[in-house]
């Protein structure tokens, strides 16, 4: 898997292309502003383009922004630094903004694992009044002591997600998160956290409200999922997401253990590595269960190997 489309959907918004030259900011739709790789290299610099939305006379209504290729991508971090100091000083002109993408970027320009980030805390503090985030590409990709009182849901897709800001997350104060989403991705592009660092979540007390927990696109799903079997989360959620990962049948197994499971609306655990017997196990529960795209690991040197969706 790689991101080969835009996004269409964001926030129960629909996603459209902010034009320059007579674009139009209306109710239902979120405007995405990117550069193509040419007017990035003719000097046009992200900013510019925000200009134009900014001085559009409708702006104020502006509800969700999704910020795309913002030029050197994969360069330097500094290129990020500067789209948020725009969107930050921005603040006052976006009084009704209430969900923000940063890096809705495609293979085609700049892999994920490529992508530069920089510090987000400034954007969640410049706008208390937010209520979904995302955001694409870890590389220098911080929080900060992250305390927001309205998000409600958080995003975070990698081909390895850092273990300090794993941590930075499962610390934060976001007492009406309902939605966790974190794509954890493998060691060889930084993934290095672990199944402790995600123990604050696992306990259900760090996020009150929280009703979807995805700890996806992970090389740990077998260990995560051993966990959560047993972890008061597991008693507050609606839907529980593994998908995308390494989740074979000793993480399944424990899942179908768990009294706690048969209660969720939901499994997610498309792109697995579970046998069909325990397939029709998790079938069998009293929910709805995806288990669609099983995969077989690959066999050389006597070693089998598993590979998450996402990695570069």
């Amino acid at each position: 898997m790689s991101f080969y489309e835009h996004l269409t959907q964001f926030a129960g918004l629909t996603v459209v292309d902010w034009n320059p030259n007579g674009g139009v900011v209306a109710a239902g739709y979120a405007l995405r502003l990117a550069l193509s790789y040419n007017t990035a290299q003719a000097g046009t610099q992200w900013s510019d383009q925000f200009v134009t939305l900014l001085a559009h006379p409708d702006v104020a209504a502006l509800a969700g922004l999704v910020v795309g290729a913002w030029g050197e991508m994969f360069d330097q971090s500094a290129e990020a630094a500067r789209v948020v100091e725009a969107l930050v000083a921005a603040r006052d002109r976006l009084p009704n903004l209430r969900a923000i993408f940063f890096g809705d970027v495609i293979s085609e320009e700049c892999e994920i694992s490529w992508i530069q980030n920089t510090d987000m805390s400034p954007l969640l503090s410049a706008y208390p009044q937010l209520e979904h985030f995302g955001v694409r590409g870890s590389n220098s990709l911080s929080f900060g002591a992250l305390q927001h009182l309205n998000l409600r849901s958080l995003t975070v897709q990698s081909g390895g997600l850092p273990a300090g800001v794993v941590r930075a997350i499962a610390a934060a104060e976001l007492p009406a998160l309902e939605h966790l989403e974190l794509w954890l991705g493998t060691p060889n592009y930084d993934g290095d956290a672990t199944v402790e660092d995600l123990a604050p979540i696992l306990a259900g007390d760090r996020f009150p409200r929280l009703r979807y927990l995805g700890l996806r696109n992970s090389e740990l799903a077998d260990e995560i999922a051993v966990a959560l079997a047993n972890a008061p989360v597991l008693e507050q959620l609606h839907v529980l997401d593994l998908s995308l990962g390494t989740l074979g049948d000793e993480g399944a197994t424990a899942l179908l253990a768990s009294p706690a499971t048969a209660r969720l609306e939901k499994l997610d655990l498309h792109h697995h590595y579970c046998s069909p017997a325990v397939v029709a196990q998790l079938a069998a529960l009293p929910l709805s269960v995806d288990t669609s795209e099983p995969e077989a690991p690959d066999i050389y040197g006597g070693e089998r190997h598993r590979y998450v969706a996402v990695s570069e």
